[in-house]
């Protein structure tokens, strides 16, 4: 192997933000951070927000993601809830008419 064109390799412990569980692994990525590991060495502490501990595809845990912000984004863009609301209001007046139109029709029989 060719000396000082590899980046250093050194042991690091990995931290779930999101469960808590830490590994210890061997990585190139560098931190600030350090903590105590259980044998009592202390190493670089690198923070991840998703992990084997935490992914739904490890835990069989599906998080619920609420498709309809698109739906809703889509309809305030094209004015698609009013449009839809509009034509309700005018076929409820339609309805309105057609009844107070056989109404009259009926009393004038009478």
């Amino acid at each position: 192997m060719q000396q000082d064109i590899h980046p250093d390799y050194h042991p690091v412990v990995f931290l779930d933000t999101a469960t808590g569980f830490k590994f210890l692994t061997r990585s190139t990525m560098k931190s600030k951070e350090s903590i105590e590991w259980e044998d009592g060495n202390e190493y670089p502490l690198v923070k991840v927000d998703v992990s084997s501990a935490s992914h739904p595809f490890y835990t069989g845990k599906q998080k619920y993601v609420d498709s309809a912000g698109r739906v809703e984004k889509f309809q305030k863009k094209y004015n698609w809830d009013k449009r839809r609301e509009e034509a309700a209001a005018k076929e409820q007046a339609a309805k309105e008419e057609k009844a107070a139109a056989q109404s009259a029709g009926n009393a004038a029989e009478s």
